[in-house]
């Protein structure tokens, strides 16, 4: 197993409070991050039938028989549990003793949140970073680019070299089949998949509701539920804008990116890295990788400020702000191989109408050599693959 760069503050938390709960989506790694950390505990998994049954027809039986604790995978499928793991562990807070995995944040976030506030620290454990992958398969640093992102970063892709097409269209099978029948009412499934579909294909674009709600052929209120629908189970992530109080002037809908750019590579109908470098969207699928690298990096150190992007009403764009001593960290975000000047507009205009927020810029781009010019930095995508040198950090409760 290669190690997670979340483990550290996993651990640390662990000596810290009764319960950790690991979110995030599914396959991700983050029943075998727990096992790899706690291997003698019991584990359970709450996907099994029988096991299910029992938690929720006796959940005081079912966790009578874990009294040191236990990793409880899945509990999203009896979420009732949370309220009878809080009178556990109040009558013994003695740390880490159990282990709480979740696929899905839907009601059971809220009731981890409302039962277990103050005991249990909440860790988003999503799949491989860029640095992660390297240290699994040191000979992935010399592919493409392109093979990165039509690959996508699920560990069960590369610990087992597995076909990321094959992979991919059975996760999302998977997730329409199983999951969403078992959480939620999406009663046309087919019109789902079309717009999840349509999702893809304005990766990296504002999000317009009523643009997906026409072309997909449902009403504007079912767009926003399937796309709150979307966020809660870790396919999609919107990427909320920066706005001060002269947000008059800025736009404010907000950016769409997968949690995974290889499943939105295959939503696309991209089977090779070769169509992957050749395709129109090329450029928000690079800006899809680095925003969620730029996430993972925030969620392994525990850090719960959201990230933002900026964009004025004249067009004016800064791809990536990331939030950092009261200021942020500007970031711009080119696929292209060669720098030129356009890619600097954004940050220049940025830090002439907000001096006092711009902590510092720089530019990622998707050649191999980078620049180290003194006003805006130029930074090659492959500076993403070495583990970045973190200090030890506070988690979330």
């Amino acid at each position: 197993m290669v190690p997670r760069l979340i483990q550290p503050l996993f651990e640390q938390l662990a000596r810290q409070y009764p319960v950790v709960t690991l979110t995030g989506p599914r396959q991700s790694g983050k029943t075998t991050l727990a096992q790899s950390v706690f291997p003698s505990k019991p584990y359970v998994t709450l996907e099994d039938p029988d096991v299910r049954r029992f938690a929720i027809e006796d959940p005081r039986g079912f966790l009578a028989g874990f009294t040191q604790g236990a990793i409880l995978d899945e509990i999203q499928r009896a979420p009732e549990l949370t309220s009878y793991l809080q009178g556990m562990v109040d009558a013994d807070p003695t740390p880490g003793r159990f282990v709480l995995t979740v696929s899905h944040q839907f009601e059971l976030m809220r009731g981890v949140t409302q039962s277990l506030a103050g005991r249990t620290a909440v860790l988003r454990l999503l799949p491989f970073s860029a640095a992660e992958l390297a240290q699994l398969s040191p000979a992935a640093v010399s592919l493409p680019l392109s093979q990165w992102i039509y690959a996508g970063f699920y560990p069960r892709i590369h610990d087992r070299g597995l076909d990321p097409s094959q992979v991919l269209g059975d996760y999302f099978a998977t997730y329409v089949e199983r999951d969403l029948r078992a959480l939620t009412a999406v009663h046309d499934l087919a019109r789902f998949e079309r717009f999840v579909r349509l999702c893809a294909g304005r990766v990296g674009q504002l999000v317009n509701l009523s643009s997906l709600a026409n072309d997909a052929g449902v009403s504007h209120s079912t767009a926003q539920a399937w796309m709150d629908l979307l966020q809660t189970s870790y396919i999609v992530h919107l990427l909320p804008p920066w706005f001060t109080n002269t947000g008059k002037r800025l736009v404010k809908s907000s950016k769409l990116y997968f949690y995974d750019v290889g499943l939105a590579c295959w939503l696309l109908g991209l089977r090779s890295a070769d169509q992957v470098s050749r395709d129109p969207l090329w450029g928000g699928l690079f800006e899809n990788f680095i925003v969620m690298e730029a996430l993972k990096d925030r969620f392994n150190q525990g850090e719960n400020a959201p990230l933002y992007f900026y964009r004025d009403s004249t067009g004016h764009e800064v791809d990536l702000l990331v939030p950092t001593r009261g200021r942020f960290r500007a970031i711009e975000i080119k696929a292209g191989a060669t720098v030129n000047g356009d890619y600097f507009r954004g940050l220049q205009q940025f830090a002439k109408a907000h001096p006092d927020q711009l902590e510092s810029g720089s530019v990622v781009f998707g050649g191999l050599q980078g620049q180290g010019r003194s006003d805006w930095p130029v930074w090659s995508w492959q500076t993403l693959l070495n583990p970045p040198p973190y200090s030890k950090t506070k988690g979330t409760a």
